[in-house]
């Protein structure tokens, strides 16, 4: 029974992971991006999945075997790093929902014609409504799994009606034609920077699972989140390739819906809302959660209080998107802004993994260590290019 309820645990954090990164941030960049450089942003999916791998790896497991989130880890690090962390999580955090649920606006005037700023407000009350449940943390992985199913089978439907060159794809997947920085670190950033690559290590915590007997199931969880997320990822990048080759004009506005539109006439259009309101819906719960967990363990009253920190949180992101719009920027500019977030994040935990006064008798895998560094000068490297 223990290990059916971890098995579910499991499986809750993976898609808690998946479906945050995969929010409307995410198929706007995939859309803009590959409107941009056709068969070869395949490569750039590869090189984030490969990244997504290397720091999801890393976090989940000095997260889960130390049994401290994040930024009680940093703090042990070092007096007020953990601030700092929790700090730009927050706030990347905060523009990332601004943005999740702009795309759940957009969801639902795409389904009904009802007003984005309307949708937008209905759509907040409902992920509000998950954390009103007694059981939140259940009623969160539930609805996790049941829409990023329904994301996944949406995007499939019109990866294979817009018959996109799935030879020349693969091909350029592995051997590309052209090459941007920019894309790649946004791309990376909307995928596991920021608070994404934490969401399902703290869920992990939250739902007791760590210590160092758990490994081999967090390995697993991990594996199965970044799996879910490239599989989205490359049929979303087939998806739009199939309808853009076809010479199809992309509304700047709204692009993706463009292409769910070009597939399959007005009913595509309706199919697009249900996709990108499942996409954005669960990242405003992923999002929300996952920020308020960098502040709950700082304030016996913050702990106590989470719930309804977490519903304020909602509250804030909406009003500034009411009082904002423009979705389509503000979701490209997240994406770029967690990029940079990533790299600093990641070198924090990798240094407290070495201290035995954090970690106890755990030694980190020196493999690990190595890619995770890589990746923290790879980030940085891009970030520099693009600035």
């Amino acid at each position: 029974m223990a290990s059916n309820k971890s098995s579910k645990a499991l499986l809750g954090a993976a898609f808690l992971m998946a479906t945050s990164a995969v929010g409307p941030g995410f198929l706007t960049q995939t859309t803009v991006f590959t409107s941009q450089l056709a068969t070869s942003f395949g490569f750039i999916i590869l090189i984030s999945v490969v990244i997504d791998l290397c720091v999801q790896f890393n976090i989940w497991q000095i997260v889960t075997v130390s049994g401290k989130h994040a930024q009680d880890l940093a703090n042990e690090l070092f007096p007020g790093l953990g601030y700092l962390l929790a700090f730009l999580i927050v706030i990347g955090g905060l523009a990332f929902n601004i943005g999740n649920v702009a795309g759940a606006g957009l969801g639902v005037e795409a389904m009904t014609g009802i007003s984005v700023a309307t949708g937008a407000i209905v759509s907040a009350a409902m992920a509000i409504g998950i954390f009103l449940f007694k059981e939140a943390g259940k009623a969160m992985d539930s609805f996790s799994k049941i829409l990023g199913l329904i994301m996944i089978g949406l995007i499939l439907y019109v990866a294979f009606t817009s018959h996109p060159p799935f030879l020349t794809a693969i091909h350029h997947t592995f051997l590309p034609e052209k090459f941007d920085a920019a894309s790649t670190l946004t791309l990376v950033g909307g995928t596991v920077g920021g608070y994404i690559s934490f969401a399902g290590a703290h869920r992990l915590l939250d739902s007791g699972i760590k210590g160092e007997e758990s490994l081999p199931q967090v390995n697993r969880g991990a594996a199965t989140g970044i799996l879910i997320t490239a599989v989205i990822r490359y049929f979303l990048f087939l998806a739009t390739l199939g309808i853009i080759l076809t010479g199809a004009q992309i509304n700047p506005e709204n692009p993706t819906a463009s292409i769910f539109e070009n597939a399959a006439g007005q009913f595509g259009k309706q199919m697009f809302g249900l996709m990108i309101w499942s996409a954005a819906i669960t990242s405003v719960v992923g999002a929300a959660y996952t920020s308020v967990s960098f502040l709950r363990s700082f304030h016996p009253l913050l702990e106590k209080y989470h719930t309804y920190l977490t519903i304020v949180f909602i509250l804030i992101s909406t009003t500034i998107f009411l009082f904002v719009g423009k979705p389509v920027k503000v979701l490209i500019f997240v994406g770029t802004l967690n990029g940079f977030v990533l790299p600093i994040a990641l070198a924090i935990l990798l240094v407290a993994s070495t201290k035995s006064r954090i970690m106890g008798l755990y030694k980190h895998p020196y493999f690990l260590q190595i890619i995770g560094w890589i990746v923290v000068l790879v980030m940085i490297g891009l970030g520099i290019k693009t600035i």
